[in-house]
């Protein structure tokens, strides 16, 4: 087989394998925002043909407290229990492991096959923010441009919008 077989690389492709999954097979590092790249690259795989149905999620393991070492000196974490994004008093986030995962398959072959739909993404996109003021501070011009893009994209009228999936970096600014 050869190269590393705990590299983050190979859960993508180890799955594929098991189930016998055909189509774009991958593993996605874009840090917090991993899983949200993970759908939206998904999404569109699925729109293109590529496959009929994918599976997207995301894993945080803390496996070295090297990983602690270097959020603090970038003052990312915050000095509490509580994650404050979004609103007054953020001082960073905690740091956290978990999992999940989804499956994704166009509406109408869920219909079709009688699936249970927890909900529908009627459209969704991906940019970088570029220089900020500082690495954990967003571009609210590059945000407000892609939502805005998101929304003619999918033809959505924002009265419409019932829930939103965002990442706040919970830093101070």
């Amino acid at each position: 087989l050869g190269g590393n077989p705990v590299s983050y690389w190979s859960i993508a492709n180890r799955v594929s394998y098991y189930f016998n999954l055909q189509g774009p097979s991958l593993a996605v590092d874009t840090a917090c925002s991993s899983s949200l790249t993970a759908i939206h690259l998904a999404c569109e795989s699925i729109k293109r043909g590529e496959c009929e149905i994918a599976i997207a999620g995301g894993v945080n393991l803390i496996v070295h407290p090297g990983q602690y070492h270097f959020l603090s000196r970038m003052t990312m974490l915050s000095k509490g229990d509580k994650c404050k994004p979004f609103g007054d008093g953020a001082d960073g986030f905690v740091d956290g492991e978990g999992v999940g995962a989804v499956l994704l398959k166009r509406l109408d072959k869920a219909i079709e096959d009688g699936d249970h739909i927890y909900g529908v993404i009627k459209g969704s996109s991906m940019n970088a923010g570029g220089k900020t003021s500082g690495f954990t501070v967003p571009n609210p011009n590059a945000q407000a441009e892609l939502i805005s893009q998101v929304l003619r994209k999918a033809k959505i009228d924002p009265k419409t919008i019932s829930y939103v999936e965002a990442h706040g970096t919970g830093t101070s600014l």
